[in-house]
């Protein structure tokens, strides 16, 4: 028999998000049923709400999320009943040449459709009638079903209140530091945009010993918390050119590394251009769909480098616990990156808060 759960459904772009019961269908082979306690709220999934990532409708969202194993369906190995998960918005499946080369976030189950299990078929239903998933996670539910590859377990004693957070937002900032750039203690960083994924960028430029660390943004709350955070100096681009600037505090030729976490072309652009010759642009930024680039291909012949991340970069299934292991052991700050907890009745609030630059990340919280 379907389970009932609550959750937010977006029917049409630009329309606020409608929460209401759902059917949620029995876990079916290697798919994991999971009744969410937590869930962030994510820029990644504004895009979608304002049409700018396209996504088949409707859908219930949330991709950062955390919760316990309700049960699980036949030949799952991983997880049981009682385990605490944080969700994997990009599965990891072992198996694959990406899995098996030690890049398991480029893994090949990311070619499939990712609004349906990996069956072609949804868990969600209401009225007999289908609900797309979102990333196979759709955390803004009470209960969903997940494919086995995209949850992770994590330690019990960790508040999965705060956990939720690794599974997109702290990841996704820190992980280009640590895995895609490996910046060396020392190293001059630059960090265009401050909101709740920039601000894991910079503190993990912090905590692996990087010398200057310079945070650029157009809000002045956000400079603020990029101080708290590690940020040895701030740019306000809406006052200054930011590339200069970032020239000017660098020295006079740029920046070792620049780290891209809005996802708009004049910030990519500005990013690499912050860099010195042979120095590393990083996007970590999710772009609108149909962003292109300007850029002047000498600055290549120069030996600078633009690249990308996803999901950090890394191992998802090993990075997840280990930023949750250093933050149960101080080394690691999650709580002072909540600066909301609400209820899933308020979710439109809390993507307005967002859509403000007013937090620097919310968190949907389940009774």
């Amino acid at each position: 028999m379907p389970m009932k759960a609550s959750a937010a459904i977006l029917y049409e772009v630009n329309k606020p998000l409608v929460v209401e019961d759902v059917d949620v269908l029995e876990p079916g082979p290697h798919e994991v049923l999971v009744r969410f306690r937590a869930n962030g709220v994510c820029h990644s999934d504004l895009h979608v709400m304002t049409g700018d990532y396209p996504h088949p409708l409707p859908v219930v969202l949330g991709h950062e999320a955390s919760g316990v194993v309700d049960r699980v369906g036949p030949g799952v190995e991983s997880v049981k009943a009682g385990d605490h998960v944080c969700s994997s918005y990009i599965p990891s499946c072992g198996r694959c040449s990406y899995c098996i080369n030690g890049t398991p976030t480029l893994c090949a189950l990311r070619d499939r459709p990712r609004w349906f299990m990996l069956d072609g078929t949804p868990r969600f239903r209401r009225g007999g009638e289908g609900i797309h998933h979102f990333l196979q996670v759709s955390g803004y539910a009470t209960h969903a079903v997940l494919p086995e590859d995209s949850v992770i377990p994590i330690r019990k004693d960790a508040p999965l209140d705060v956990a939720c957070l690794v599974s997109c937002g702290v990841l996704a900032g820190a992980g280009p530091v640590i895995n895609r750039a490996k910046v060396p203690p020392g190293a001059s960083v630059a960090v265009f945009g401050c909101g709740g994924v920039g601000l894991n960028t910079i503190q993990a430029a912090h905590m692996v010993g990087a010398g200057k660390i310079i945070a650029v943004d157009v809000l002045p709350q956000k400079l603020a918390w990029a101080e708290e955070f590690g940020a040895t100096h701030v740019v306000d681009a809406s006052k200054e050119d930011p590339v200069a600037r970032v020239q000017a505090i660098a020295g006079g030729g740029g920046v070792d590394f620049a780290f891209e976490v809005v996802g708009l072309q004049k910030t990519i652009e500005q990013a690499l251009l912050s860099t010195h010759r042979g120095g590393m642009a990083v996007v970590v930024g999710v772009c609108p769909a149909g962003t292109r680039l300007s850029i002047d291909p000498t600055m290549f012949l120069q030996q600078r480098v633009l690249t990308g991340t996803s999901f950090g970069g890394g191992h998802q299934r090993t990075d997840v616990p280990m930023l949750i292991d250093l933050f149960m052991t101080g080394r690691y700050r999650l709580r002072e990156l909540i600066s909301r907890r609400m209820p899933l009745a308020e979710i439109n609030e809390a993507f307005d808060l967002l859509r403000n630059g007013e937090v620097k990340r919310s968190v949907i919280v389940y009774e």
